[in-house]
């Protein structure tokens, strides 16, 4: 894999970075339209166009890893829990 511009991507390392966020955001964020599923009723929006007929859904949701379209503020934000640590003998 390569890249034309270094000044985000210094080594392997930002490299392997910047795809695990691209990752989680096509995983998390982005609602892909194979998976959408169909509301029991249409939802007014309320004088902003047509009632909505489809709910978003993203692989980590079609998954069962989350309930909601995450935001990227979300994906952000979220603190990893620490990879649990071997216990020393």
């Amino acid at each position: 894999m390569g890249r034309r511009v270094n000044t985000l991507c210094q080594g392997e390392d930002g490299l392997q970075q910047q795809r695990a966020l691209f990752h989680v955001y096509h995983n998390f964020v982005l609602p892909h339209a194979s998976l959408c599923q169909p509301l029991l009723a249409p939802e007014a929006t309320n004088g902003r166009g047509s009632a909505k007929l489809w709910r978003p859904c993203t692989p980590a949701m079609a998954a069962g890893l989350t309930d909601h379209v995450w935001t990227l503020q979300e994906v952000l934000r979220y603190r990893v829990p620490p990879w649990p640590q071997p216990q020393a003998v």
